[in-house]
């Protein structure tokens, strides 16, 4: 029996064409199962809430949906049966989002009819949520063997529990780095960490990265991707910031794994300031063979808002923009790593900030300064991350880590694009 889906981290044979489809159905090799069902096209409201519930028993373990391949019940074997696709992504992808509590992203792909007809077949990919379990008309839905079902409530408990146990994971992995923070004892900025894990890739899942002599020149070129990504040039109009990822020129080996960092911070994660590179200015990427990612930048506040120098009100000032361009840079960085070793599971992910407690964010061009000073030293914040919403949902996903910290600032309002999705 050839699976055609195992799981978000180890997908198996996919159809790239009807005639793919047309040998599977003849082969025999069709068969419903934990990670594959099998529809055709929805058509009515009822259709579609059946559609959400389909969508959400795989939101659990993940799994696909293949549109346009129908069961015969009687003979217990499958026929091609292709449907009209046009508006079809689109409405699948509405009702994963509208739907289901809370909301599912789905990947979906199209595959023409040899007839060329506009019919064909769509293939959705469900990965595996974070946010597991989902509901359906407050019913927690979840899937067997081969069919859907409602779940009981010692699964439902089950699941959340394993969701805060992978929470506090991220949150000790972010922890650790902000101990290990290299100019702790230096100046007087507040720090931005930002972390993320692969929560089913294997140990060695990025050495084709970082194995080979040329792993400098392969981390900086993923890092050019991020920068000239056009999706992030949309989402980050108007903003920009100092220190960038480009300003991490430095390569250097580490254990386990290889960074890129600004002048003054050595191989050993030291700090010895070089040339006109300041406290201020130390940004550091950092990619590890298990597929971990790093980014630290100490310039998350300063002390040059001169319109209030001038007023005698001299201090330390948050630069809420960094914290979101550097969010939304590192999710473009997961997405690029993902694709180029082919890791299509879950990620988790942390951002912190510190020496938080009493400023206030920047105020730039405004002529109203912000009066809401942040109440806590530091901020912390986690979440799981599809590779759906890598693809698709990245503003969402900003959002979630960093709404409370936009919130407390009263700042939320101005990055609307930034904490949005395209289309």
């Amino acid at each position: 029996m050839t699976s055609i889906y195992l799981s978000s981290d180890n997908p198996r044979w996919m159809p790239k064409t009807e005639a793919d489809l047309q040998a599977a159905v003849d082969g025999g090799l069709f068969e419903e199962s934990h990670y594959l069902d099998l529809k055709k096209e929805p058509s009515s409201k009822s259709d579609n809430r059946e559609l959400a519930r389909d969508l959400t028993s795989f939101a659990v373990d993940g799994g696909t949906l293949i549109i346009g391949v129908e069961e015969n019940k009687e003979g217990r074997t499958f026929e091609c049966a292709p449907c009209l696709l046009k508006g079809l992504p689109e409405k699948v992808e509405a009702v994963a989002r509208s739907i289901p509590d809370p909301p599912l992203n789905v990947i979906t792909e199209v595959i023409k009819a040899e007839a060329d007809d506009g019919t064909g077949y769509l293939i959705v990919h469900v990965p595996a949520s974070p946010a597991a379990p989902h509901m359906v008309d407050n019913k927690y839905i979840g899937r067997g063997d081969k069919t859907k079902y409602q779940m009981g409530d010692a699964e439902v408990v089950a699941l959340h529990a394993r969701r805060r146990s992978a929470d506090a994971d991220s949150l000790a992995l972010l922890r650790r780095e902000m101990d290990e923070d290299p100019l702790r004892d230096v100046g007087a900025q507040s720090h931005l960490f930002l972390v993320a894990q692969p929560t089913a890739g294997r140990r060695d899942m990025c050495l084709p990265i970082i194995g080979g002599q040329d792993w400098n020149g392969r981390l900086n070129s993923l890092i050019n991707r991020v920068q000239e990504s056009s999706e992030l040039r949309v989402a980050l109009a108007d903003l920009g910031f100092s220190p960038d990822l480009n300003d991490a020129h430095q390569g250097h080996r580490r254990a386990r794994g290889v960074a890129r960092s600004s002048a003054g911070l050595k191989s050993d994660r030291t700090y010895a300031p070089e040339g006109r590179w300041g406290d201020e200015h130390v940004i550091e990427v950092q990619l590890f063979e298990d597929g971990g990612l790093r980014l630290f930048m100490t310039r998350l506040s300063d002390g040059s808002d001169e319109r209030r120098a001038s007023e005698g009100e001299a201090e330390q000032v948050l630069f809420d923009t960094a914290a979101v361009i550097f969010t939304r840079k590192m999710l473009e960085l997961i997405r690029a790593v993902s694709e180029d070793v082919g890791y299509h599971g879950n990620w988790a992910l942390a951002v912190g900030a510190n020496r938080l407690r009493g400023r206030r964010r920047y105020s730039g061009q405004s002529y109203f300064s912000s009066n809401h000073r942040y109440s806590a030293d530091t901020y912390e914040e986690t979440t799981g991350v599809t590779s759906a919403e890598l693809q698709k949902a990245q503003g969402t996903v900003t959002r979630r880590l960093l709404g409370p910290l936009l919130r407390s600032l009263d700042s939320e309002a101005l990055f609307v694009k930034a904490l949005a999705d395209a289309g």
